[in-house]
């Protein structure tokens, strides 16, 4: 079970792990918390969609066609469609996102943690994952949906392992391993590294001192799982693209990320649950999310 934030995450960060699980026949479920109403719409043949509900619905269709590329059928929003809206964000002055000044009282943000966190119990309950992804304490770069998507998955994962907590939600079920989807320091330094000596536009990434890497970017040391996205290159860029309106493959953000070996490689770090055998990668990382489970 993955539990994401906006439609397109899911893409960007976990969809090659998607897509082999799939594949090998593994129940995958995506849980999107929000429809991105707030998305920075960046096709210009998209631009007249308004934000909020209109360009919301509109996501929903682009997520649609980004499971079909990665073969997953079980996608559901957190509470159904309109339940939790997009909360934005603003750059701090840290670097990091944060929260802006001007909330939807529906914002996600603002979400009762404990309303929110039974959704989730009801469907942890009845899909019975054995490992669960979500976001770090910190949401990866700091966005307030993916803060408060983490605090979401690890209340809800406490509250659907407890039998006595509302029956009504299904019998309990107490998640094997929770994993928080990670972006790798070194293999961010070694993209950012192949641009620079090729010449090629680096954008906003220019200004990172990836010899002291942003919180966002973790050291190999913290890192568990690293999923072999090569033989899902494929998949993940199209569904990337299914994206279109947030995602532009021509940016040199996306170009970074979509070039050069190993770039559809995933990497995870282990939250809780049943510790991983000894590495098995070249890097000493396990190379499977259910390694010790099956």
């Amino acid at each position: 079970m993955f539990v994401h934030a906006h439609p397109d995450d899911e893409s960007s960060q976990t969809s090659a792990t998607m897509a082999r699980y799939a594949a090998e026949g593994a129940q995958v479920t995506l849980v999107t918390c929000t429809l991105g109403e707030r998305g920075e719409i960046v096709s210009d043949e998209l631009s007249h969609l308004s934000p909020g509900e209109e360009l919301g619905r509109h996501r929903v269709g682009e997520l649609a066609e980004a499971m079909a590329v990665l073969g997953v059928t079980d996608f559901v929003r957190l509470g159904g469609d309109g339940a939790y809206h997009d909360s934005g964000m603003v750059d701090g002055e840290d670097g990091m996102a944060t929260v802006g000044a001007e909330l939807d009282p529906r914002a996600f943000w603002l979400a009762d943690l404990r309303e929110a966190a039974e959704h989730l119990v009801a469907l942890i309950r009845d899909r019975r994952p054995q490992v669960l992804v979500t976001y770090d304490q910190i949401g990866g770069y700091g966005h307030p949906d993916h803060v408060q998507a983490h605090r979401v998955a690890t209340y809800a994962v406490a509250l659907a392992g407890v039998p006595s907590f509302r029956r009504d939600l299904g019998e309990a079920w107490a998640v094997p391993r929770v994993l928080w989807s990670a972006m790798s320091a070194s293999a961010m330094k070694r993209a950012v590294e192949r641009v620079r000596e090729s010449g090629g536009d680096l954008g906003d990434l220019g200004a990172f001192d990836l010899d002291n890497p942003p919180p966002m970017l973790i050291p190999d040391e913290d890192l568990a799982v690293r999923v072999d996205g090569t033989p899902w290159a494929e998949q993940k860029a199209a569904a990337l693209a299914a994206h279109r309106s947030q995602v532009s493959l021509e940016d040199p953000f996306w170009r970074i990320f979509t070039t050069g070996t190993g770039w559809a490689d995933e990497y995870y770090r282990l939250a809780q649950g049943v510790p991983f055998p000894d590495g098995v990668t070249g890097d000493g990382l396990a190379d499977d999310l259910f390694a010790g489970l099956r």
